[in-house]
């Protein structure tokens, strides 16, 4: 049982090398650049030859191309901001050793560390993600930026977790949610949604106590709060962004009289 690691990378030069040492025991690494301008590809090169340069069609339409290239028969998709932790990795060489039974995929819980702590509440956590499959048996879904990988057969749960340092700190963030909301808005777009009210006064709100009351986002403390509080804004962003393409202001930039 070889295992292909595959990444997608654009100017991830801040994390990619800690990404790449995490995976760096399997048997090949396949990097798909989206045409980086610093260093990310250089780095890159130290630790594989297989790096593909291409443009970005979207999240999906990348990690699709990505498991693609793979020479192995099993895949572990990671991004360049995960780490495969000491737990995970032990069962996965457990799982090659033994070999997979008849499962077709394995899970794992995604622990994520944002603002200082591990986020164990407000739906972060488990947050399973279904990382290593059979490439012949997986497709990829979802709604651009968000991805998920389906597989035809049986997937077997991990313990282990699969690390996530998703943000630099709030700033960050905040930047990642004006793109993730733009991002949204298009897909929503695309796909013939056009209502803006009131989903604009309802869901962002409903976001919020979900995730601080109902996922007991409060256990985590303020960063727990923060999170809650910066998830509504991201479906508020989405929905503002969507009103936007509706009235044709968009990047509008009139002057006033």
């Amino acid at each position: 049982m070889k295992i292909s690691a595959c990444i997608i990378s654009f100017n991830e030069e801040k994390r990619i090398r800690d990404c790449l040492e995490s995976v760096r025991w399997m048997d090949e690494i396949v990097v798909v650049d989206s045409r980086s301008t610093d260093s990310t590809v250089a780095i890159a090169r130290e630790y594989t030859d297989r790096i593909i340069v291409r443009d970005w069609p979207g999240h999906v339409e990348q990690k699709t191309f990505a498991v693609a290239q793979a020479s192995n028969e099993w895949a572990f998709s990671i991004d360049c901001d995960e780490r495969i932790s000491p737990r995970l990795k032990a069962e996965i060489e457990e799982v090659v050793r033994i070999g997979p039974g008849n499962a077709d995929g394995f899970s794992m819980p995604r622990l994520t560390r944002h603002l200082g702590r591990w986020i164990r509440h407000g739906g972060w956590y488990p947050d399973r993600k279904t990382r290593l499959f059979l490439r012949d048996r997986v497709r990829v879904e979802g709604r651009n930026p968000h991805d998920r990988f389906a597989v035809s057969g049986p997937v077997v749960p991990l313990r282990g977790d699969l690390l996530h340092f998703s943000y630099d700190d709030f700033s960050h963030q905040i930047r990642t949610i004006n793109s993730f909301s733009s991002i949204s808005a298009a897909e929503l777009w695309k796909d013939g949604g056009r209502r803006v009210f009131p989903d604009l006064l309802v869901k962002p709100a409903w976001k919020f106590f979900e995730t601080y009351a109902f996922k007991l986002g409060f256990l985590d403390g303020f960063p727990g709060f923060a999170i809650s509080a910066s998830t509504a804004y991201l479906v508020f962003a989405r929905y503002v962004k969507l009103w936007e393409m509706k009235s044709g202001c968009a990047g509008e930039g009139e002057i006033p009289a």
